[in-house]
């Protein structure tokens, strides 16, 4: 459970697969660990049921994070700590 404004609603319902892809720590590879479902099927449910604007919105917020996708979260940490050497 998180302390949000949008509490994690039940698991394994179409409410937690909405808002587990609005969520930014939560990689699709989780969501598919968790569900079965592949990246493509999460964008089909957000299209359906989403209005048009916010599901373009969340697709350029999906675009632009790097924790969405576990291996480009990993990279983009490695490549940060090398500043740190």
């Amino acid at each position: 459970m998180t302390l949000t404004k949008n509490p994690e609603p039940k698991k394994n319902t179409k409410d937690w697969v909405i808002w587990a892809a609005w969520a930014d720590r939560i990689t699709f590879e989780e969501i598919h660990k968790k569900t079965g479902l592949n990246e493509k099927a999460v964008k089909k449910i957000m299209r359906a049921s989403l209005r048009t604007k916010s599901y373009v919105n969340w697709r350029k917020r999906v675009n632009s994070r790097t924790t969405k996708h576990k291996k480009l979260f990993i990279e983009s940490r490695n490549k940060s700590s090398h500043y740190l050497d």
